[in-house]
């Protein structure tokens, strides 16, 4: 089984490299910047006992998601897709004070990401295609119920329409083989606050989740095993909210 993992080198998608390699996936770590922690995710899904090849590709660029899934043959045929990468693309602030090139950007990346990413796995796994099947599991968020206002609307919105492409994505082919659903986190453990700039972030907001606490990556990563898996083999079009409650 060969798993591609988009915005694998940390955070949710670097522990759902390490849960997949522990469940029997062979893992492409795509990244966008960085290699040296996408090289270590890599290393890590290695020592599972699993083949990994660490990729770079920006998701938004065709030609880069192209290139990104021809590497993904070296390791067999692709039978699972994880688009975990995504970008808040600012600090927090009202949708008035945002650039519209921070807005274009996070679209580009966030939805225009997930649907070549989607269009690439749907062409090899496709059995209208010769495929022999498989899963998609988009990454959400649960900002795409909640709005995120004050901080970051763009990027629920942009969350919003990953909800709503899966569920269109998953009645379009589910009879060539293939599932596609979404796992809506809430807050998470992941250097994505601090990196915008609002390291508390976690402990503002943990009262007003009703478990108490947030969430860590490894949470998600079970979450999204479990539809890649055939566990959940009669689940399609589902979006299932990891929250702790809220």
């Amino acid at each position: 089984m060969t798993l591609v993992v988009t915005g694998g080198s940390r955070g949710i998608g670097a522990a759902i490299c390490a849960l997949a390699a522990a469940r029997g996936h062979d893992v492409v770590v795509n990244y966008s910047g960085d290699p040296a922690p996408a090289e270590s995710v890599a290393e890590q899904v290695r020592a599972s006992g699993r083949q990994a090849l660490a990729v770079r590709a920006d998701v938004s660029s065709e030609d880069d998601v192209r290139a990104l899934f021809a590497a993904a043959a070296e390791l067999g045929p692709v039978t699972g897709l994880v688009n975990n990468a995504a970008i808040v693309g600012n600090t927090p602030g009202r949708l008035e004070d945002y650039d519209v090139e921070v807005v274009r950007r996070t679209l580009d990346v966030n939805v225009t990401g997930v649907f070549l990413c989607c269009r690439e796995a749907v062409r090899r796994m496709s059995t209208r295609h010769g495929g022999a099947g498989g899963a998609i599991v988009n990454i959400s968020s649960t900002a795409a119920r909640t709005g995120s206002a004050g901080e970051w609307v763009h990027y629920a919105a942009s969350k919003a329409a990953v909800d709503t492409l899966t569920l269109g994505l998953a009645q379009e082919v589910a009879a060539d083989g293939i599932r596609v659903n979404a796992v809506r986190p809430g807050m998470i453990h992941t250097g994505l606050h601090a990196a915008a700039g609002l390291p508390d972030r976690m402990a503002k907001y943990a009262p007003q989740i009703p478990m108490g606490r947030a969430g860590q990556p490894a949470e998600i990563a079970e979450a999204v095993l479990f539809l890649l898996s055939d566990a959940s083999s009669f689940t399609t079009g589902a979006v299932l909210d990891v929250g702790g409650g809220r």
